[in-house]
């Protein structure tokens, strides 16, 4: 019985030096108040189910519009502005449950070509 307590705890005490040491993730938390933190630019695009495209209340793409070429233009324009102020563009697609797949892709080729990455989703009434 001496025997097997041994062996286990010898077995114990060389699994014990096996075990890696998780390192620490360098984090950098933001301070209290005082200091100046820039604000990003936020846009918000709303879908619609019949197909308008809204950016930020202003209607870009109407119903059966199929050109998305004057949203391509504003969100480059927006884009370089916000790049020349050291600011990144984060935008928010609302739409409807039943939006159109290919409306919200016309959408995300128009930030693709305006270059804009930082895209969240949400769907729903919320206010804008």
């Amino acid at each position: 019985m001496v025997d097997i307590v041994f062996v286990i705890m010898l077995f114990f005490m060389v699994m014990a030096g096996a075990v890696k040491v998780e390192r620490e993730i360098g984090t950098k938390l933001p301070s209290g108040c005082g200091q100046d933190i820039s604000h990003d630019d936020e846009l918000w695009i709303k879908i619609d189910e019949d197909g308008a495209v809204f950016l930020n209340d202003d209607k870009i793409v109407s119903e059966k519009d199929a050109n998305f070429s004057k949203l391509t233009q504003i969100l480059c324009q927006i884009s370089s502005q916000s790049h020349a102020n050291g600011a990144r563009d984060i935008v928010t697609i609302q739409t409807e449950p039943q939006t159109k797949y290919q409306r919200v892709v016309d959408v995300l080729n128009s930030l693709a070509n305006a270059k804009i990455a930082d895209v969240t989703f949400t769907v729903g009434d919320e206010e804008l």
